[in-house]
């Protein structure tokens, strides 16, 4: 059963879209990523969920209860900001406790849940300090302490990791993760880290432009991306992507952009020979045998320790591959390269969205 249903949600300032007509729905206990650029509507989403931003039309739903127009303190969920927000005359355990002695929830109680946040998120030794005497990873915690202890229907997380260094962001992805798994409770977290999301997320929702791209698990978004925007956006090294047309070659559809030429082997091409596409390509599905037809040049060699990063000049066309550790590659090396087919996207060059992957060979039809 939904838990959080958001119908036709807007939001506009005049006449420009912030949010366009949303409608999405969200699993009790489910840990939902919001991603996407800068300006893509996602953060406003969240506000519009927590009723920090009104929205200008349609509807949502918290646990079976329409709050739309609702104050946000009456609808039940907690936010964490980016910035802590903690108040620094105060103790931790004061500023976990401050939100409960307002609501007028009883000492006992409130003892009782502050203790009990403070315990699963391991600051129970850091109660009397302020938060002058804390660390950066420290106050975070207090500020998801502060959100526990309220005991929402739903964490509202808005890019809470982002004023962090990255060693201690990492670290921090993974204590709120296992908080998830230990509480249970419903979190919907927004963020432009695509690493975040991935990591993080039951399922994610990429945004773009106050428009919805697409909705899935991790991996299904990774390895089936809705369109170009998706495809890019989602992978680090991103996508390769390469300018060329539709071609039939031994009787198989073909993509060809100067003298790199790919069978679509995984791809059902519902278009005509000569139709302009974009092939899409991840670095990682790019390797350098010895017995590859196609050679291509280095132009930039990255060593990353465990892998080598590097891009290859092949007829014209610039390609990023990943691959294992290798110690001899040097700029202006010519090396084999193969694209594996079976790991390609195919995009129409005009809207940019994907064509249908299939799961065969004999399931391929070319008009």
């Amino acid at each position: 059963m939904s838990h959080v249903i958001l119908k036709n949600l807007e939001k506009r300032f005049g006449d420009t879209f912030a949010v366009r007509p949303t409608s999405l729905s969200f699993a009790k206990g489910e840990f939902v990523v919001l991603v996407g650029p800068s300006g893509c509507g996602k953060s406003t989403t969240l506000r519009m969920i927590a009723g920090l931003e009104d929205a200008t039309g349609g509807q949502i739903s918290i646990a079976g209860r329409n709050v739309t127009g609702l104050e946000p303190r009456s609808r039940n969920v907690a936010m964490v900001f980016q910035n802590y927000a903690l108040y620094p005359h105060k103790t931790i355990y004061k500023n976990l406790a401050f939100g409960l002695q307002m609501a007028r929830t009883p000492k006992d109680e409130i003892d009782r849940r502050v203790r009990w946040a403070a315990g699963i998120l391991g600051i129970d030794h850091l109660l009397e300090r302020k938060p002058k005497q804390l660390s950066g990873g420290q106050m975070q915690r207090v500020a998801l302490g502060r959100a526990m202890v309220r005991e929402p229907d739903v964490f509202l997380l808005d890019e809470p990791l982002s004023n962090l260094d990255a060693k201690l962001r990492a670290r921090m992805r993974d204590e709120i993760a296992k908080l998830h798994q230990q509480i249970g409770s419903s979190m919907i977290y927004v963020t432009h880290d695509q690493v975040e999301a991935m990591t993080l997320g039951d399922r994610i929702v990429v945004m773009k432009d106050g428009v919805v791209q697409q909705v899935g698990s991790p991996l299904e978004v990774y390895d089936r991306p809705a369109n170009r925007f998706v495809a890019g956006f989602i992978g680090s090294p991103e996508m390769n992507f390469l300018e060329g047309h539709l071609a039939a070659e031994n009787g198989c559809p073909t993509f060809r952009a100067g003298e790199l030429a790919v069978p679509l082997t995984a791809m059902s091409v519902a278009a005509r020979p000569g139709t302009p596409v974009v092939l899409g390509i991840r670095p990682e599905h790019i390797s350098l045998p010895s017995d590859s037809p196609i050679r291509g040049e280095a132009s930039l060699v990255e060593q990353m320790g465990a892998q080598t990063v590097a891009a290859f000049q092949i007829g014209g066309v610039e390609i990023r591959a990943v691959v294992d550790r290798d110690d001899t590659l040097r700029s202006g090396d010519v090396r084999s390269v193969r694209i594996d087919p079976t790991k390609t996207h195919l995009f129409e060059k005009e809207s940019g969205m994907a064509f249908v992957p299939t799961k065969s060979r004999e399931e391929v039809t070319y008009a």
